[in-house]
């Protein structure tokens, strides 16, 4: 798992990086500006970063042998990354309704570019917690195996989190306030 995150923080690291490359590059609009909203991606950042917390949860549950209390704080992480991702499909809709598309500019390409691969990451996280969820009725679940199949999931939701702290920060708030 360790040499897996390794890798996309390199391949996460030169998505980025392309981004910043290209930054303030576009000719024609629609521009950062133009289009974010950052009190709307702000509250769905929130509910991404609040869904570790319920990662952490459930593992501790699982920990202590409390399936009903992993079940509950897992389904938790589970709801708040679909409603991340349901932002995210709010977004790129009403960028698509702005005139902001993959094929608008060079922004509009490195942004869905970017943005996009980290929804594919997340959308990959929710299928994960979601198959542990349902493997978790099972009889014989909570063993020390099953804690490892937790931990490198959480470890996974973690590092979505931590990727998206990265992007929100350079992507939204340095592409819309000035001087960064």
């Amino acid at each position: 798992m360790w040499a897996f995150l390794g890798s996309d923080c390199l391949f996460f690291g030169s998505l980025i990086a392309t981004y910043l490359v290209h930054k303030g590059n576009s000719v024609v609009g629609p521009f950062p500006e133009e289009v974010f909203s950052i009190p709307v991606t702000s509250v769905s950042t929130f509910v991404l970063l609040m869904s570790s917390t319920s990662m952490v949860m459930s593992y501790a549950a699982l920990t202590r042998g409390n399936l009903k209390v992993f079940r509950i704080w897992l389904a938790a992480t589970v709801i708040m990354g679909m409603t991340f991702l349901a932002f995210q499909t709010f977004e790129f809709w009403d960028f698509a309704k702005e005139g902001l598309t993959p094929k608008t500019n060079l922004f509009g390409t490195t942004f869905f570019t970017l943005t996009g691969f980290h929804g594919a990451h997340v959308t990959i996280g929710v299928i994960w917690l979601l198959s542990l969820l349902f493997q978790s009725y099972r009889p014989g679940f909570v063993t020390p195996g099953r804690h490892l199949d937790v931990d490198l999931a959480a470890l996974y939701w973690h590092f979505v989190d931590i990727v998206w702290i990265v992007i929100f920060t350079v992507v939204y708030l340095f592409g819309v306030f000035e001087g960064f």
